[in-house]
């Protein structure tokens, strides 16, 4: 089994989302001791922000990219292929200003490519890759599951959909800026779900 880690937080391994990825591996891997593992952490090896060269790099043919613009390609694809290997995917998912983090987003930037992990057709875009579980937990710090203010939620469903996977679970912890108490059994309940 192949698990593919992402932590977005910008606290590392300090996280709370982080904390909770660490307790989801923990248990994926009692269940699969040979498990291989790859983390991808975005705050200690962040993934470049688009701009006009990246995005001229996707869209220049191959036989014409410069050694820059084939650079920029092929960690694009390395990144994708992490994904097309994984059998599980675990996403730590902080929300910051109702929003991902911007190092998420420019994780999603190079992997949603047109042409490679989806493709447009007469009836809609079609994701290219195939399902797998996706576990993402997700860490506010307030109460936003299930309200109009919950943005996250849906594209993140969007995003994973869009390139063809649908198999997303979301474990929220909710609450955590909201006193001590309130953290503590909002991770309690996050990690004996996970457990259990």
């Amino acid at each position: 089994m192949n698990i593919l880690v992402i932590k977005s937080s910008v606290f590392g391994d300090n996280g709370n989302s982080s904390a909770l990825v660490n307790a989801q591996l923990d248990a994926l891997k009692a269940q699969h001791p040979q498990a291989t593992v790859v983390v991808r952490d975005l705050s200690t090896d962040p993934v470049p922000h688009l701009d006009g060269d990246r995005v001229s790099a996707f869209f220049t043919p191959p036989e014409q990219r410069n050694d820059e613009q084939q650079a920029v390609d092929a960690f694009s694809l390395a990144l994708i292929e992490e994904v097309k290997a994984a059998d599980h995917i675990v996403l730590g998912l902080p929300m910051y200003n109702f929003g991902i983090p911007s190092q998420l987003k420019s994780w999603i930037d190079h992997v949603a490519r047109a042409g490679i992990t989806f493709r447009y057709t007469e009836n809609g875009p079609l994701g290219l890759l195939d399902d797998k579980p996706v576990t993402v937990l997700a860490a506010r710090g307030g109460l936003y599951a299930g309200t109009e203010n919950d943005t996250v939620t849906p594209y993140i469903k969007l995003f994973f959909g869009f390139i063809g996977i649908t198999d997303v679970t979301f474990v929220y912890a909710e609450g955590l800026n909201m006193g001590d108490d309130v953290k503590e059994k909002a991770m309690s309940e996050a990690q004996a779900t996970l457990a259990g």
